[in-house]
């Protein structure tokens, strides 16, 4: 979502850093780039205008100027400020009220993806409503989802009003002992009072402990307007970004928390139900400048990532029984923690060279394409990689829709992988951290 501003900002720094010691007209013309770069990265205007004010005022004093690294002092400030601007801290969903609590989604739909992350992630009982009485099939649309998400949706009553959808969820929500409703109203891009007034209604007689609002990070100033509109009129208490993951310029994340003065509590980084994460300005604010955001890496990892497999792969890798049946799961383990490109960008330092990974037309699709070369082959070639020769590649290229040179490839890659497993093996604990990382390359040789 941030790249374009990403890489217009590490163009300031890494400009301000050659220059050692910085004079005030050195910070101006910094400042006046990031001024631009957050323009363009359609941030609102008075966001611009207070942020580059609170980052002058404190870039231009003596400490900084006077400093021994006056260039990553002022990337501290930017950074400070930006994480300021974005929370300053992680505000979860509060679920801090007696059951059942009540959330009220306005906006675009995205009470399944939330449900689910309810259910799995903090076992809540949740029931979910739709109360979008507007849009053919849209309660049916709903009842479907709340299935995937593995949560009950109230019954369908035709000729019901929202209001009295919400009341009729809120009764079976008290006497079914559940310990979240969702409300779902209908999805709106655009303000419609007549809408605006039925929220309303719903509100009032509910009285949510959170009333979320679901923008798409895509639309830009258009979802800023609209965060506006519901806060002024219905009183939201956070905001779900969707489509985070797209090529959006970031603005209306940057702008929304400024606007509203309500936190961004959750970010939708993608179309499966459970693409939904925590936002937590601090991590943002690093990836924007280029730090990385390590900790969501791991953290995304660790739920994702099944711990008993994890370790018996870990088991057979240290024995050298690494096998292609083997290889596969790891590449699937791998798949479950998104995209490629999603997971390069949290690593630190790659924003400077996002432009050539793209220039190389990274392989995002590899993953996939390797899995179902290893699915096209035998239970004795999966075992046994080396009994696989010309008339068996020829065939697993063809039962996988692939070339011979992709099968070849693989097989290059596991045979690489091989070798390595059994170095270490050779080394063991102790040898490797005699000899250090570059006795596992090929061609060396422990002594």
């Amino acid at each position: 979502m941030f790249d374009s501003l990403s890489q217009r900002l590490s163009g300031v720094f890494d400009r301000l850093r050659r220059r050692g010691a910085l004079s005030e007209a050195d910070v101006t013309e910094a400042l006046r780039e990031v001024r631009i770069a957050l323009l363009e990265a359609d941030v609102a205007l008075p966001v611009v205008k207070d942020f580059i004010a609170a980052v002058r005022e404190r870039a231009v004093g003596q400490e900084v100027l006077k400093s021994v690294t006056p260039a990553q002092q002022v990337i501290k400030i930017v950074n400070d400020h930006l994480t300021e601007t974005l929370g300053p801290a992680a505000e979860p969903i509060n679920l801090n009220a007696t059951p059942p609590v009540v959330i009220l989604m306005v906006g675009l739909q995205g009470s399944g993806k939330l449900a689910l992350r309810l259910r799995a992630k903090q076992r809540k009982k949740v029931l979910l409503a739709s109360l979008d009485v507007h849009r053919p099939a849209a309660q049916e649309q709903l009842a479907q989802l709340a299935d995937r998400a593995e949560v009950p949706s109230l019954a369908i009553m035709a000729g019901q009003t929202p209001l009295q959808i919400a009341q009729r969820a809120l009764h079976t929500a008290r006497i079914e002992g559940f310990d979240v409703l969702i409300l779902d109203t209908a999805g709106r891009r655009a303000i419609d009072q007549a809408l605006m007034d039925e929220v309303m209604a719903v509100r009032d007689a509910t009285h949510p402990t959170e009333t979320l609002l679901v923008a798409d990070a895509m639309t830009g100033q258009d979802a800023v307007n609209l965060a506006r509109a519901f806060n002024e009129q219905i009183g939201i208490t956070g905001i779900v970004l969707t489509r985070a993951d797209g090529d959006a310029r970031g603005g209306a994340a940057l702008s929304m928390k400024a606007v509203t003065g309500k936190p961004i509590k959750l970010l939708g980084m993608g179309e499966k139900l459970d693409a939904l994460e925590d936002f937590h300005p601090e991590r943002i604010a690093g990836r924007i400048l280029g730090m990385g955001d390590i900790v969501s890496l791991v953290e995304r990892a660790a739920e994702t990532i099944e711990k008993d497999e994890a370790e018996r792969l870990a088991a057979k890798m240290q024995a050298g029984k690494f096998d292609l049946d083997d290889y596969a799961k790891q590449l699937k383990q791998i798949g479950k923690m998104g995209s490629l490109e999603g997971i390069l960008g949290m690593l630190p330092g790659v924003a400077k060279v996002k432009a050539q990974l793209a220039a190389s037309n990274l392989d995002t699709s590899i993953l996939k394409r390797q899995a179902a070369i290893i699915g096209s082959m035998t239970p004795k070639e999966r075992r046994n990689p080396d009994v696989i020769k010309a008339s068996r590649k020829r065939r697993i290229a063809a039962g996988s829709g692939t070339r011979v040179e992709d099968v070849n490839r693989l097989l290059k890659q596991f045979d690489e992988m091989s070798g390595m497993m059994k170095r270490m093996q050779k080394l063991g604990q102790k040898g490797l951290m005699r000899h250090g990382l570059s006795a596992l390359m090929p061609g060396r040789r422990p002594h």
